[in-house]
Order: C-alpha cells, then structure tokens, then sequence
C-alpha cells in the first residue's frame, strides 16, 4: 500500500515536501511516481523516479520547481515543491509499476495507486 502525506495550505510562492511511504511489501523494484488532480482536470503526470533512484523525469511544466527523490531502503518517495502557484492546487497521488514506461506514461492502470493528499495554494 502506498500512503501520500505532507499537503497542506500554502502561499503563493511558498514550498511544500511531500511523501509516499509504501507499507506492506518491498518496493525495492518499482518505479514510483507523482501524479496530481486538480478540481475539474484529468489526473496528470508530475515526476518519476526509477526504482535505484538514479533516473528521473518530469512534466516539462514543472521542472525546476518540483524534485523527486526516494530513499530505497526506507520504501519512501519524495516530492519537494518551491515556487508554488495557485495552478499548482491539486490533490496529489503516488502511484508504483514495475515498468518505467508505464510511470512515465501514466495516469493509467498501475501496480499500486495510493491515496492522496490535498496541497492547497493562496494567492
């Protein structure tokens, strides 16, 4: 099971981490990614990370703003948010696949989809 946490209300500007911590098995060998919903849109891509941590990639909308990170041994995934916008408003989900492609391709069906949390922006 994948669990996000870390959304909060923020200012327009500020920064927020979140993270994905996986529970009931080994995540070693999986992908993990970020994906957000913002009220009315279609889930999106944010980021994704390969399973060692050594590859990853972004919405090109997002890059420099938004980091993606994990800590393997720990089954724990990272989202380090700066600059924040009122776009950037969207409940936010952590999902893992053991293929790239899919991650990287995704919202889609994956191995495991987690619950998400809400990171609101005030202008």
């Amino acid at each position: 099971q994948l669990q996000a946490s870390g959304g909060g209300l923020v200012q327009t500007g500020g920064s927020l981490r979140l993270s994905c911590v996986a529970s009931g098995g080994t995540f070693f060998m999986y992908h993990m990614g970020w994906f957000r919903q913002a009220p009315g849109k279609e889930r999106e891509f944010v980021a994704a990370i390969s399973w060692n941590g050594d590859t990853t990639y972004y919405a090109d909308s997002l890059k420099g703003r938004f980091t993606i990170s994990r800590v393997v041994g720990a089954n724990t995934v990272y989202l380090q948010m700066k600059d924040l916008k009122p776009e950037d408003m969207a409940i936010y989900f952590c999902a893992a696949d053991h293929d790239w492609g899919t991650v990287v391709g995704g919202p889609g069906p994956m191995n495991y989809w987690g619950k998400g949390t809400l990171v609101t922006v005030s202008s």
